[in-house]
Order: structure tokens, then sequence, then C-alpha cells
């Protein structure tokens, strides 16, 4: 059973009819760049509205979203399926590398960028499909970069008919519209609330990070400040960490800590854990414990607050062995 008034809360629902004329109408060129702010719904939504699974009597295509991490895969396919009223593997499917969940009457699929430049090389055409839509398109790496070039290959010389729409809350617009071929771009509205920046320095500095590693004191001092947000505001807490060490020894400081959940986020974190975050609020409250994974694709519910360590892991130039190799950097 489609969930109805979840869909109709989703700001984006109002840019569907303009996204329809720049992809279909008359003297429509196949492209469009969609800018929605992050929770507006454009990942789940308007694949849905696309391959006309909304029940409006749109017609039946086949669309396939391309995501640049599989975290966001797996949970913009369980949220589809979720506003539909059905399991992973009917209409929605997903696709990331080891995994695969599509059957016979899946309309709509969701692969990473790797998965859709793979099945670019074994079929150029992308046959049976209607609709490439490149989310969070603002996130350069190679794998997007070389699937778009593909993809504007394939139009330009096997299919004209193939629709690719480019869709983000932060890119460039009109430098993609320019990508595409001079492409209308379509904006939706999103809902704006007031945000309270609040600075919470340490007592002592902390050392630099090194390679690798943090200063065990600045984990300590993010603990702190996470209890500090737990204890003055309401709501659950997300807390931005560089890398998967970081975030376990967190999670360890934290632990103990009565009526409170602490979930760890990562690229190779668990279905369950995935679940469990995108889930929204429960009987206790949370503290999401996440690395860059969560910084877009995914909308977390239920947060409130927003605790950043200020670190990052980034990948950068050992010149003394002449390889690149993850480094903790200052966000």
């Amino acid at each position: 059973m489609i969930r109805t008034a979840a869909l109709d809360a989703l700001p984006v629902r109002t840019a569907l009819p303009a996204l329809a004329t720049a992809l279909y109408g008359d003297g429509a060129g196949g492209t469009a760049v969609l800018t929605a702010p992050p929770g507006s719904g454009k990942t789940t939504l308007v694949p849905l509205a696309l391959a006309g699974l909304l029940g409006d009597g749109a017609p039946e295509r086949r669309v396939l979203v391309a995501e640049p991490r599989r975290i966001a895969v797996r949970a913009a396919a369980r949220r589809m399926a979720w506003l539909l009223g059905e399991e992973v593997g009917e209409h929605i499917g997903f696709r990331v590398r080891g995994e695969r969940r599509t059957g016979p009457r899946t309309r709509v699929e969701v692969v990473t960028t790797g998965v859709l430049l793979q099945r670019l090389q074994r079929d150029q055409e992308l046959a049976g499909v209607d609709v490439v839509i490149l989310d969070e398109c603002h996130e350069r790496h190679l794998d997007a970069d070389t699937a778009t070039a593909f993809l504007l290959d394939v139009r330009a010389a096997l299919r004209p008919g193939l629709r690719l729409l480019a869709a983000s809350a932060t890119t460039d617009a009109e430098g993609w519209a320019r990508l595409l071929g001079g492409a209308p771009v379509v904006g939706a509205e999103g809902v704006s609330f007031p945000v309270e920046t609040v600075w919470a320095p340490p007592r002592r500095p902390f050392r630099p990070p090194l390679g690798l590693r943090v200063d065990p004191a600045q984990l300590q001092h993010v603990a702190a400040v996470v209890r500090q947000a737990l204890a003055e505001r309401s709501g659950d807490v997300l807390c931005f960490l560089p890398g998967v060490g970081e975030l376990a020894k967190v999670a360890g400081l934290l632990a103990g800590e009565p009526d409170l959940e602490v979930l760890q986020v990562h690229g190779r974190a668990p279905a369950e854990t995935q679940d469990a975050v995108l889930a929204g609020p429960g009987a206790r409250r949370r503290v999401v414990l996440a690395t860059s994974v969560a910084e877009s694709s995914l909308t977390v519910p239920g947060v409130r607050v927003v605790v950043d360590s200020g670190l990052a892991r980034e990948p950068r130039v050992d010149h003394a062995r002449g390889l690149a190799a993850l480094t903790t950097v200052r966000a």
C-alpha cells in the first residue's frame, strides 16, 4: 500500500511537473538538472515518479539511479520500497558489489556509480533502461566522471532517447546544465530551520594528527561534547569522526551511558546498523557516530544536534614513496 501521506509531505513533489516537462515535454532535449535541499525527497520520490509507480497514471518506465556510496544505495532502495509499502526486490531493487536484490517486476534499480560503469562497459546501450539519474552528482570521483562521459557518448551515438538527470543539493547547476548540452535546471524548495553554531574548544591544545593517528585527548573531548549535547539539548546526536578506529574509540567512551543507543555508521557497516540509523527515533536516545559517508546521500531522522570533530580522512600523496595513502587532515 502506497504511503500517500509520507509522499505528499516531501517538498520536491512540487517540482515534479516541471521535471517531467524538462525530460519529456515537447521540444525537450532529454536531459535535466535537479537541485533540491537535503531531505526534500529528490533521492526517493523523483525515481518513483519517473518510473510511474505513484498510481497517478504516469507511463511505466525503467529507472536506474546511481549513488556514490553503497550505504546510500541500500538506504535509498529501502526507503523507496517502504514508501510503496513493499519489500526491496519487488518494484524497487538495488545492486552493489557482491550483493543484488532485484526481481522480474523491478522498475527502479539503485546502483553505485562503479556498478553503473561496469554495466556500461558490458552493455553500452543500457537496453531496457529509460532514465538514468546521477544522484549527488557534486561528489566528483573517477567512476562517476567516467560513467557520465560514457552516458553522454551513449546518448550522442546510440540512444538519443535515453533520459539523463543530474541531481544534487549543492552542485554547480549551471555547470552541469552546460555539460548536458544546455539542459534546463529545475529547482525545488525545502523546509529550512534555524541553526545555532556552538564553538566548544578544549582546555588544552591537542597534538596535530599524524598519518592515521589522532590524539586520544581529542577523542575524549569529542565524547565530552556529545555528553554535554545530550544533557543540554533534546533529540538524537550525530557526530562526525575521521575513521572507523575513531568511531570505535568514542563508542567505547560513551559505553555504559543509561538509556542511550550508540550506532556506528561507515562504509562497511552491516545492513542492520544502517536500518537502525534510518529507522528514526526509538525508545532510547541515539548517538550516531559517522564517518563522511553520512555527510551526503543520507538523511538521518531525529537528529537535532551535530558534533563535528573537525577531522577528516583523505588520500594524500606520500612523496617519499611516490604512492597515495589515507591521512588525517583538518576539515
